[in-house]
């Protein structure tokens, strides 16, 4: 264990919860219960509706992690609806990140927690982000999560401003690969997708976090309707209200790549102005103005191509994340020994040694 990294002991403990939001989805023993979702103090589980609930006590999982055993260090972010902690486990000194989130709020925003804490506890993917455990106490929901120690690829281009072709490459194929995981195994659209949802590590893994918005479809040909996420990369038809499926998140794929790529967000705001002011002239920009592109001057006709394919404005003409995954902008660079984990590690130290 490294000396001289552990801030003073930091209490987990959180205020007094709201009792008249929280007793609408807790059980007479303190529970957090939504659905056949079940999260208490020893862990989480999903309960099918054939079982029969015999008793409000979850069961730990095999891995016995308890929230006492975690030191907290410092504060490394904020995720969807609560703070991002960095966490040592005091007795075996690995690093996780814990994300807590106050349960006294809307039913609305509940509802997407429970939705999280479901995919998850379901997922297992090397390009998704690992969830090793969940509790509820004391009001709150925390989530013990794999430690991604390069932060995310927005905290990353601070620092480079831009990324070359060849890098994008390798982060893109792993992109696509957690995408197709949760488009053709799991059933589901992200909706949220953008660089501070892209996490990545010291040994260049790249890995999709973040599913507090995201939707579970039925069948691979289902559909949603809802109205949420970041504006900024949201796709047309969705901004427009209109139904759509997997190929939004493509979409947003190819505004977060392009953006690496040249370091400014595709759709310039009003001259004159250093950033958008109004969300809604942002979505006009998006519906009414032309689908941004690479500059061919500045970039390959592969990559171009493969941004094209993406930022489609008919959702029918981009093509799925498998396809993408054999686009000649991902494959050109499969002979050479592009090193991510050095990359990312030019850029600075891990967090956890600031």
């Amino acid at each position: 264990m490294k000396k001289g990294i552990l801030a003073p002991n930091l209490k987990l403990s959180l205020p007094p919860p709201d009792e008249v939001n929280l007793s609408k989805f807790l059980t007479e023993s303190g529970t957090f219960k939504d659905g056949d979702l079940l999260v208490n103090r020893d862990g989480v589980r999903i309960v099918s509706q054939n079982e029969v609930e015999t008793s409000s006590v979850i069961q730990p999982s095999d891995n016995q992690l308890c929230l006492a055993d975690f030191e907290a260090i410092k504060v490394i972010g904020k995720g969807n609806g609560g703070l991002v902690r960095l966490v040592q486990h005091k007795w075996i000194g690995q690093f996780f990140a814990l994300k807590v989130i106050q349960m006294n709020i809307e039913e609305s925003v509940r509802k997407h927690i429970a939705q999280e804490l479901r995919i998850n506890q379901s997922s297992q993917c090397p390009y998704v982000v690992i969830c090793y455990q969940s509790f509820f106490d004391n009001g709150a929901i925390s989530i013990i999560l794999e430690y991604m120690d390069g932060g995310s690829l927005a905290d990353f281009m601070k620092k480079v401003k831009t990324i070359p072709e060849q890098y994008l490459a390798a982060i893109c194929k792993q992109v696509l690969k957690g995408l197709w995981y949760l488009h053709h195994e799991k059933h589901i659209i992200h909706r949220d997708l953008k660089p501070s949802n892209l996490l990545i590590n010291h040994r260049g893994d790249v890995k999709i976090t973040d599913f507090g918005v995201s939707a579970v479809l039925a069948s691979t040909s289902g559909h949603a309707n809802t109205f949420v996420g970041t504006y900024n990369y949201m796709s047309p038809e969705r901004i427009s209200g209109g139904s759509y499926g997997y190929r939004s998140d493509i979409w947003s794929l190819g505004l977060v790549f392009l953006e690496c790529a040249t370091g400014q967000f595709p759709y310039s705001p009003p001259q004159g102005e250093e950033g958008w002011v109004n969300v809604y002239e942002l979505m006009e920009a998006i519906i009414d103005q032309p689908a941004p592109c690479a500059p061919s001057d500045q970039f390959s006709p592969q990559f171009c191509s493969f941004i094209s394919a993406c930022v489609q404005k008919d959702p029918k003409d981009r093509l799925s994340a498998n396809e993408l995954m054999r686009h000649p902008f991902i494959t050109m660079y499969n002979d050479q020994d592009v090193d991510l984990g050095s990359y990312f590690a030019a850029a600075g130290p891990p967090l956890a040694t600031l």
